[in-house]
């Protein structure tokens, strides 16, 4: 059975690879960076969190406005 996707604490490269499980982590996390960067809302939301681009970490608030901004993975 699968499991549901759900809002918690991720690595950056985990959650990458969730939205992208067929390519290397390295490439997933470049590929998020880009779908961040791209968006004109989701880096400024981020940022009202606390997120700073290089932080390997995402909190639930984090994971939450990812996953608002590009549904879930």
């Amino acid at each position: 059975m699968e499991e549901k996707f759900r809002i918690k604490s991720y690595g950056y490269g985990e959650l990458a690879q969730l939205y992208f499980p067929n390519i290397s982590k390295k490439s997933a996390s470049a590929q998020l960076r880009r779908w961040i960067k791209l968006s004109d809302t989701v880096l400024p939301m981020l940022k009202s969190h606390g997120y700073k681009p290089g932080h390997k970490l995402l909190t639930p608030a984090h994971v939450k406005v990812i996953v608002d901004e590009f549904g879930e993975p």
